[in-house]
């Protein structure tokens, strides 16, 4: 085991698969050179495969979505960087109307095999343009998965299930969590996508969350273990397909569920999550379903506003508390 962050966990199993696989190659706007990108993802990547596989494109998002299906669609694995979540809507044509739909459209004969990253600014001062997501967008999105990871060892072995994958993978990254510690394997390893995970047991209420609420939940639990209450965590991971098994095995067991996402709350992920909670899972539970979520309005440009609507460990102890009763 390696201890690491997950921004290096990242460009681990980046440049790995970039050895076991020529056709893998990255393109982005300004992911060579020795900083590698914004976020320092990419970082010497560049030096080490050279520029026909890391390949820098001018600032248009329209044109990366293009290049990643057309050359997916030939063969080739193309990792793409997106450099903020918002930015995405920029590149929804490509992956939504052509990526998501090629296998079906092509009667089963063409794949489109790319791998589409993007970090969610989220709890940070830079405004609406930058700072938010739209994770809910690739849920109503057919034909296309959406990896999420709280972890670094989640983030490589995800990063690189999603590069093999024969399906358009959005693999999005949250700005709080590149900087976060974790074990991870020396050894070659994947996390099956669309497999949700336990990052603790419990018996009372059960928090299913994802990316930056997973911590919000754990350390939520701490606290209610305090007041006698037992909190189950059960990390999504993949936002789509997610994890149904796992969701219906955790209610039956507790019969009282949290949602935490960093999201609008309208119309989200987690309403995805209590619909189906709701159609399936009802005779489980012993209270109505509770989401955590960031208010309905465009990301603010001060940290008083900021504090207004964004979500954490003070919002989830509140809903779980709400449950209980």
């Amino acid at each position: 085991m390696k201890n690491m962050k997950m921004v290096d966990a990242i460009r681990e199993a980046l440049r790995e698969e970039m050895h076991r696989d020529e056709d893998v190659f990255l393109i982005g706007e300004a992911i060579g050179g020795l900083q590698g990108g914004p976020f320092k993802v990419t970082m010497g990547l560049e030096e080490e495969f050279g520029k026909a596989r890391v390949v820098e494109t001018a600032i248009s998002e329209a044109v990366l979505g293009g290049v990643a299906v057309g050359a997916a669609a030939y063969g080739m694995r193309p990792v793409v960087e997106i450099m903020f979540g918002t930015l995405m809507t920029l590149v929804v044509d490509e992956i939504h109307t052509q990526a998501g739909t090629l296998f079906y459209t092509s009667g089963g004969k063409i794949n489109c095999p790319c791998v589409i990253r993007t970090c969610n600014w989220v709890r940070i001062i830079s405004g609406p343009h930058h700072c938010g997501n739209i994770d809910a967008f690739w849920v109503n999105s057919p034909g296309i998965k959406a990896v999420t990871p709280s972890t670094p060892y989640d983030a490589k072995g995800l990063m690189k299930a999603a590069i093999r994958d024969n399906d358009p993978v959005i693999f999005m990254e949250y700005s709080p969590l590149y900087t976060k510690m974790g074990d991870v394997p020396e050894e070659d390893y994947i996390i099956p996508i669309g497999k949700a995970d336990i990052k603790l047991e419990g018996s009372d209420v059960t928090v299913i969350c994802y990316a930056t609420t997973v911590g919000d939940a754990l350390e939520s639990a701490e606290l209610m273990a305090k007041e006698g209450v037992s909190v189950e965590v059960l990390d999504l991971r993949t936002i789509i397909p997610y994890d149904k098994e796992a969701i219906r095995a955790s209610v039956e067991k507790t019969g009282r569920v949290v949602i935490a996402y960093e999201g609008y709350k309208t119309g989200g992920v987690g309403s995805e999550i209590a619909a189906f909670i709701a159609e399936e899972c009802i005779d489980s539970l012993s209270a109505p379903v509770v989401r955590v979520a960031c208010k309905d309005i465009p990301n603010p440009s001060n940290p008083i506003l900021i504090d207004g609507i964004a979500i954490g460990k003070r919002e989830v102890v509140d809903a779980i508390r709400r449950v209980m009763v």
